[in-house]
């Protein structure tokens, strides 16, 4: 389930750090979709 998360999360979800996004002046929803990216990643690898 978490690796098609995954799968799914890289084709519709933005990726910030393309964007070179500063962690430290991110705004709360882009942290929470930081967040959201790395759990579903670490889940996926297991």
């Amino acid at each position: 389930m978490y690796k098609f998360l995954a799968k799914l999360n890289k084709l519709i979800l933005p990726s910030l750090t393309k964007q070179k996004l500063d962690v430290t002046k991110a705004s709360k929803w882009q942290k929470a979709l930081l967040a959201y990216r790395y759990y579903i990643t670490i889940r996926s690898l297991d």
